[in-house]
């Protein structure tokens, strides 16, 4: 915890060095140190042959290797790609368990201005969560200056654009996702439950939060969990508040996290989940032919990856094909659910000092404004991608459906959902509530501790992780 907040500091620090040299003279956004390679680069002078990217885990590499313009061969351990002009893509995959990303990255970036240009990080990716400690930054630089224009990401969902943008309006990252979340149930519990598995009957039973708890009654009176665990619905009731987090050095909590907190005090004491937390077993395995829930808030990842590789008890049969036979393929569906938010997200980011700016540039526009490209990827993995025409193509296309989803056009419904989401509340301390938000309230659901101590276990937590915080403001 204390390794995050130095890191943080460090970061800020070194922000405002920049920031203060800026004031005295210089022009620019977003400008690279004195004497940083980037600029020669841009000007016409020659790029490096190694460009360094950063990230967690391997699907952006995934989706680099697969569908980059040039690229012509990739290493048996995938640790380089081999473009068709000789440059090595160098990947640093450092997982984000204990802010190990992170934290690495901070370490990598202050060294940035020293390190040789082979060493150079050029491309890093980032989450929405902790976006703006990077974005408002100089260590990000603006993509105008890479030469990356408004009329290049024209097709981009506004809320993809807004979460990477800092605090003097320039854009310093670009995505090839959008992540509007969805509710994924259970067709068979469904029918079992409310007479029918169709998306309109489910969204319409389903369509307030009032109505979903209704639904939550009726499924346990048929054996069923409305839920998997404790914080299957975080996201939907924390994308909906009225504020953002911190107000100058106060956390403000607001009242629809607190709804949050009383529906899962309700859902756990009457029985209406399993007790289970995200990315565990139990939630997992929730989610598999021996699952009996209900259904899951998932965004466009979560359904066509996570919950497709959970609900497979074989994930992948001989030949890489997956494994159908298990009862539950095409047993799921989505729908709207009780109210719209999003989930999750990846963006590309330039690093100041890189020495491969117009090879960054290109990567941004192919992979996240090439509508060909986008759409490509969507039909080949049905992941929702960052262009809006051609999501709503595949939107009316009423050939195209998710056989895992028993046919369904789950595009339809994300195409809608999208346009719906809205960023005006998002800050730099969202991981942090966040997280200590849940962590704390665990012991208060499960009836270890009331609430005023729940309370106070969060005040202490995020009061530890960042120290400039000095009040927490609870609804009344």
């Amino acid at each position: 915890m204390r390794r995050i907040t130095k890191s943080l500091a460090a970061m800020a620090l070194a922000g405002a060095m920049v920031v203060s040299a800026a004031a005295c003279g210089s022009t620019g956004s977003s400008t690279a140190p004195a004497g940083d390679s980037t600029q020669a680069a841009a000007a016409g002078g020659e790029e490096g042959k190694v460009l360094n990217i950063w990230c967690w885990n391997d699907e952006f590499q995934s989706r680099f290797n697969d569908y980059y313009p040039g690229v012509k061969e990739i290493a048996k351990d995938k640790s380089t790609t081999t473009l068709e002009d000789g440059t090595t893509v160098k990947w640093t995959i450092n997982p984000n368990e204990n802010n190990n990303y992170q934290d690495k990255l901070d370490n990598a970036l202050l060294a940035q201005e020293s390190a040789s240009a082979d060493d150079k990080i050029d491309i890093f990716l980032i989450e929405a969560d902790y976006a703006l400690k990077y974005v408002d930054s100089e260590y990000t630089m603006n993509v105008a200056d890479l030469g990356l224009t408004e009329d290049d990401m024209k097709d981009q969902y506004q809320y993809t654009k807004d979460i990477v943008t800092d605090s003097n309006g320039a854009i310093k990252g670009t995505t090839w996702q959008a992540t509007p979340g969805l509710f994924a149930y259970r067709r068979s519990i469904a029918k079992d439950v409310l007479g029918s598995d169709d998306p309109a009957d489910v969204q319409a039973a389903l369509a307030d939060w009032d109505k979903f708890n209704d639904v939550a009654e009726q499924a346990a009176a048929k054996g069923y969990k409305m839920l998997s665990g404790y914080d299957d619905s975080y996201r939907t009731f924390s994308n909906n508040v009225s504020a953002p987090w911190v107000d100058g050095t106060t956390v403000v909590v607001d009242k629809n996290i607190m709804n949050w907190v009383d529906q899962t005090k309700e859902f756990t004491d009457k029985g209406y989940n399993n007790k289970t937390s995200l990315w565990d077993d139990g939630w997992a395995k929730d989610q598999g032919p021996e699952g009996n829930v209900f259904g899951f808030f998932y965004s466009t990842w979560g359904i066509n990856f996570t919950l497709l590789g959970n609900s497979l008890a074989t994930p992948e049969a001989e030949g890489g094909k997956l494994e159908k036979g298990n009862g539950i393929f095409g047993d799921y569906a989505v729908c709207e659910g009780p109210q719209p938010y999003y989930w999750g997200g990846t963006w590309i980011c330039a690093a100041t000092g890189t020495d491969n700016p117009s090879l960054v540039k290109d990567v941004m526009y192919q992979l996240t404004c090439n509508a060909d490209i986008d759409k490509q990827i969507t039909l080949d993995t049905q992941d929702y991608t960052n262009n809006m025409p051609a999501m709503e193509a595949l939107a009316a296309d009423d050939s195209f459906g998710s056989d895992f989803l028993g046919g369904q056009n789950h595009i339809a419904l994300f195409a809608e959902a999208a346009k719906k989401i809205d960023m005006s509340n998002a800050g730099k301390y969202d991981q942090g509530c966040n997280e200590k938000f849940q962590n704390s309230f665990k012991d208060y659901f499960d009836g270890n501790i009331d609430l005023d101590t729940a309370k106070a276990n969060f005040e202490k937590a995020i009061k530890e992780q960042y120290p400039e915080l000095t009040e927490v403001k609870w609804p009344e």
